[in-house]
């Protein structure tokens, strides 16, 4: 199974397809480990374009992560280009053109809920009135309203987590990257998330790319999946979502022929992959 060009993602009638966002080209990342190098990710391109939902999915290991932090700037490459609105990963992560939502909330306990969230506002020098409207406007979008007061210890993890996503989407980023972000949730939890997360992607249309070990989560969210090889991470499949499922998901489709025929390809994709590994 090879990677195969991207198809276009989905779009309403008559929309004009999205421009793109992330541009990843021969992409290589080598660690220089003290008794051997380490090949983290081998030759990965990609194109994302405005409104994708990206999900990347592969073993423990692969560069899942890795390529996530080469996006945002947080590891350097070895080899290869990225690309991100056109610029750099350094020149967009000076501009705040990425919202990046980590596995582990990050919230600082000490702050309600509401200045968690105006955080990156401070310090982007936002005024104090402009900075509380836009977080109860995304604390209401991730459907939090009414908490602004709360204290992070007073939540349930998963409603921390969406707590996460209004900080990420408080400054009006064009890309949003969440690594992972209900992997340590119960699975109840966890499809509530994945229902709501939807959701607010229809309705703000951001781009988003999200790591991913669970192939139901990746096939229920996704528009386009990237299946990954063992390290050295490599790309084995762009998978298309968006052409046999629609763009408003219930938890109900998963038990649809075209949800199961996608999440079997996924897993045919990471069981192909293992042949690689040495």
């Amino acid at each position: 199974m090879t990677a195969v060009p991207p198809p276009a993602p989905f779009a309403e009638p008559g929309a004009e397809p999205g421009r793109t966002i992330v541009d990843v080209r021969n992409l290589t990342l080598t660690y220089q480990a003290a008794d051997h190098p380490v090949y983290a990710l081998s030759d990965v391109s990609l194109s994302i374009a405005q409104g994708d939902f990206i999900s990347l999915i592969g073993p423990s290991g692969c560069g899942k992560t890795t390529l996530m932090r080469v996006i945002a700037d947080l590891e350097q490459p070895t080899g290869g280009t990225v690309l991100v609105n056109g610029m750099t990963p350094e020149q967009a992560r000076l501009k705040r053109a990425y919202g990046y939502v980590f596995q582990a909330p990050a919230l600082y306990p000490w702050r309600t809920v509401e200045r968690n969230v105006t955080l990156p506002l401070e310090i982007m020098g936002i005024p104090r009135g402009e900075r509380q409207t836009r977080a109860r406007e995304q604390l209401e979008r991730v459907g939090l309203a009414g908490f602004e007061r709360k204290f992070p210890w007073q939540l349930s993890g998963g409603m921390q987590q969406r707590v996460s996503i209004a900080r990420a989407l408080a400054f009006n980023p064009d890309l949003l990257l969440m690594d992972e972000p209900f992997g340590a949730l119960d699975e109840i939890t966890r499809d509530h998330l994945n229902l709501q997360l939807t959701q607010l992607w229809r309705r703000t249309r951001k781009t988003c790319v999200f790591v991913t070990h669970s192939i139901a989560e990746a096939v229920f969210l996704s528009t386009r999946i990237v299946v990954m090889s063992p390290r050295p991470g490599r790309i084995l499949d762009v998978i298309d979502c968006a052409r046999d499922l629609p763009p408003e998901r219930t938890l109900d489709i998963r038990e649809s022929p075209e949800f199961q025929r996608i999440a079997h390809r996924v897993r045919e994709g990471l069981m192909e992959g293992h042949s690689y590994d040495d």
